[in-house]
C-alpha cells in the first residue's frame, strides 16, 4: 500500500506540471521563442546581452508596450480588433500635459483627466462597434485618423515640454529608478497581473472568450455581448492613456506623435504571444513575453552589427515562425 501511494505521489507533480504547460501551452511556445532569441543574440553579441545595463536601457520603454499588449488581449479574444489605441494614446498624453504642465494643475490632476479621456474614447470606439453595428477594422481605424487630426489641429505640430514634472514625486512613483530598475517596469509588470487576473480568474475574462467563441451561443448564455464588449474597449482606452502619460513623462516631452510608433509592434506582440485572430482564445502571459520577443528584436540586430534596415524583416520572420509555432504546438479550437 505504501509503495503504491510513493509512486502516486511521485506521479502526481508530473502530472500536475504537464497539466499547467498543456494549460499554458501558447505562454510557452512564446517563451521558447523569446528564450531562443536571447540565446541567438547572446551568441551573436555576448559584451551587450551579458552586460545588465543593456537590459536596463530595454526596460525604460518596453513596460509601454507590455501596458498596451495585455489590454488588447480582450479585445481580440472578443473577435474584434482595436486600431485607434496609437491615437488614444497620444490624445491622453496631450489632455495630460496641458492639464498639468499648460493649465498648471499638476500631474496627478493630468492623470485623472488622461485617463478619463482614454475611457471615453475606449467607449466611443466600443458604441461604434456594438451599437452602430460598424467593422471594428474600419471604425477603429476612421478613430485612430480622426483623433490623431484632432491632436495635430490642436497642437499645430508643437510638443509641450514636461521638464518641470522631473522633480516631482508623481515622476518618481511612476518612471522614476529603484535599485537600478525603472520604475514603469515595475508598473508594467503589475498591470500585467491584473490582466492575467481578469482574463482568467475572472467573469470579465470568460465572458470575452465565449463571446469570440460563438455570440449568439454567449448571448443564449445570458451574456450582455454588447456591454462586455465595450468594457474591453475602455480597458484599451484605460491602457493607452497610462502608456501615452509613461510615454511623456519618460521622454520629459509630449509630441503630437506621440504613439504612432506602437501600432505594428503591440499586434506583433500580441499575435507572436499567441492570441489568433479569430478570437475565443487568448493569452495575457503571452502577449507579455511577446512584448519582450518584439522589444529586443531592434537592440539586437543592432548589437549584431547588422543595419535599422534589417529590423523590419526580422519582425516578419518573428511573427511568421511564431505563428507556425502556436499553430503547430497548440489544439484545434475550432
Amino acid at each position: 500500500m505504501s509503495a503504491t501511494t510513493a509512486l502516486s505521489s511521485s506521479k502526481k507533480p508530473r502530472f500536475l506540471l504537464s497539466a499547467f504547460i498543456s494549460r499554458n501551452r501558447r505562454a510557452a511556445s512564446a517563451l521558447v521563442v523569446f528564450v531562443t532569441l536571447i540565446l541567438i543574440f547572446i551568441a551573436a553579441a555576448p559584451k551587450v546581452f551579458l552586460n545588465p545595463n543593456a537590459y536596463t536601457a530595454i526596460f525604460v520603454s518596453l513596460p509601454i508596450s507590455m501596458v498596451l499588449a495585455v489590454s488588447l488581449v480582450f479585445v481580440v479574444s472578443s473577435g474584434e480588433i482595436d486600431l485607434a489605441f496609437p491615437a488614444v494614446f497620444g490624445i491622453a498624453a496631450w489632455t495630460f500635459s496641458l492639464t498639468s504642465v499648460r493649465f498648471g494643475l499638476g500631474p496627478w490632476a493630468g492623470l485623472i483627466v488622461a485617463l478619463a479621456t482614454g475611457a471615453l474614447a475606449g467607449w466611443i470606439n466600443g458604441m461604434l462597434v456594438t451599437r452602430a453595428k460598424l467593422s471594428s477594422l474600419v471604425a477603429t481605424l476612421g478613430m485612430n485618423f480622426m483623433l490623431r487630426g484632432l491632436i495635430n489641429i490642436g497642437t499645430q505640430g508643437l510638443g509641450i515640454p514636461l521638464s518641470s514634472l522631473r522633480d516631482t514625486r508623481f515622476f518618481q512613483v511612476f518612471v522614476g529608478d529603484l535599485a537600478g530598475i525603472p520604475v514603469q517596469m515595475f508598473w508594467g509588470i503589475l498591470l500585467a497581473i491584473v490582466g492575467v487576473i481578469l482574463f482568467n480568474r475572472h467573469r470579465f475574462g470568460a465572458d470575452v472568450c465565449s463571446i469570440g467563441d460563438n455570440q449568439e451561443s454567449a448571448r443564449e448564455m445570458g451574456i450582455n455581448v454588447a456591454r462586455t464588449k465595450t468594457y474591453a474597449y475602455i480597458y484599451v482606452g484605460l491602457s493607452a492613456a497610462f502608456a501615452g502619460v509613461l510615454s511623456s513623462m519618460v521622454n520629459s516631452t509630449f509630441w503630437p506623435a506621440a504613439g504612432d510608433g506602437y501600432l505594428l509592434t503591440t499586434l506583433a506582440a500580441v499575435f507572436v504571444g499567441g492570441t489568433p485572430t479569430w478570437g475565443g482564445v487568448g493569452t495575457v502571459t503571452g502577449a507579455a513575453i511577446g512584448t519582450f520577443t518584439v522589444g529586443f528584436i531592434e537592440t539586437g540586430i543592432i548589437a549584431a552589427g547588422l543595419t535599422a534596415f534589417f529590423t523590419q524583416f526580422f519582425y516578419g520572420l518573428i511573427i511568421v515562425l511564431s505563428l507556425l509555432g502556436h499553430r503547430f504546438n497548440s489544439p484545434r479550437y475550432r
